[in-house]
């Protein structure tokens, strides 16, 4: 396993599609990228900045897979949740909902 690096990191939206992100190293920013990341991403939107380190928690995105992908390919795309993650979140139905039929 490799070993955790603390890094500042740049974080953006895609135009393209909701909840797409892409995670870059704050120093390289969006200069090393594959063109073809890019035109598939779209025009990046810059969300916000952030410390990575190991006790930082984060939504949707293991903190160590995401250090890992930053020191070796340069660059982390988080893609959206699928539906059945979605409905995961969803709260149950009000209590008197749940007996309709």
């Amino acid at each position: 396993m490799a070993t955790f690096q603390s890094l500042k990191v740049s974080t953006f939206k895609s135009p393209k599609k909701a909840e797409l992100f892409l995670f870059v190293p704050q120093k390289d920013g969006l200069e090393k990228l594959p063109n073809e990341l890019l035109v598939m991403f779209g025009e990046p939107e810059h969300v916000i900045d952030f410390e990575l380190h190991p006790g930082r928690k984060l939504p949707r995105t293991d903190t160590q897979e995401l250090n890992t992908a930053l020191c070796t390919k340069g660059y982390f795309l988080q893609m959206p949740p699928s539906e059945i993650e979605k409905m995961g979140d969803m709260p149950p139905p009000p209590p008197h909902l749940d007996n309709i039929f």
